[in-house]
């Protein structure tokens, strides 16, 4: 069996029996998820990748010392990593992310989307900006629901598991902030 066929559990053992192409496979497979939601937290690619890099170093650290527990599944291990990774870097820093894109990123660019005509897209430009600068006046909470669910593409298991708050706390905050989002839109098409 191919190894890119593999679990992320097999790729672990494999990687700890000294198979680098193993862990190569498993940092490829879960590279742009991690990435992506350090970045939307941090807002700055050259802390993201700082951050990023220092995430695989402590995986990597974990899997050799075999403190790593199989009952999880990886990404959510991973990620936790780095959300705590983020909260330690704005801990460090005093400051809070904004969702805004830059001139070398922007999340928009690599959802996938269907061809649209120049009108389709100017429009959709448009609505991706307004919606960016909505999430930005989220309260932290709601923000961070946000990104971790429709960004980091996370559960709300997953997310509830990660901020440490309870599964009906994170759907409240997400409940909230699409209240609020839905309030700030409405505002805009009436001031429009």
């Amino acid at each position: 069996m191919q190894v890119s066929m593999l679990q992320d559990q097999d790729l672990i053992k494999l990687y700890l029996t000294g198979n680098q192409k193993a862990f190569e496979t498993l940092l490829e497979r879960h590279k742009d998820k991690i990435y992506t939601s350090i970045y939307l937290f941090v807002k700055d690619t050259a802390v993201a990748e700082d951050i990023f890099q220092e995430v695989f170093i402590k995986i990597i650290n974990t899997l050799r010392e075999e403190k790593y527990n199989h009952e999880g599944k990886f990404i959510q291990w991973a990620m936790r990593i780095a959300y705590n990774m983020c909260v330690d870097y704005f801990r460090r820093n005093k400051r809070r992310a904004n969702i805004s894109p830059t001139d070398s990123f922007d999340i928009f660019d690599i959802l996938p989307q269907n061809d649209l005509n120049a009108e389709q897209d100017i429009i959709r430009n448009e609505m991706h900006d307004k919606l960016r600068s909505i999430i930005d006046k989220l309260p932290a909470e709601q923000r961070e629901v946000v990104i971790l669910r429709h960004y980091a593409d996370m559960s709300f298991k997953e997310i509830s598991q990660l901020t440490r708050v309870s599964i009906n706390t994170s759907l409240g905050r997400m409940r909230y902030a699409l209240i609020n989002i839905r309030k700030k839109l409405e505002e805009k098409e009436i001031a429009a």
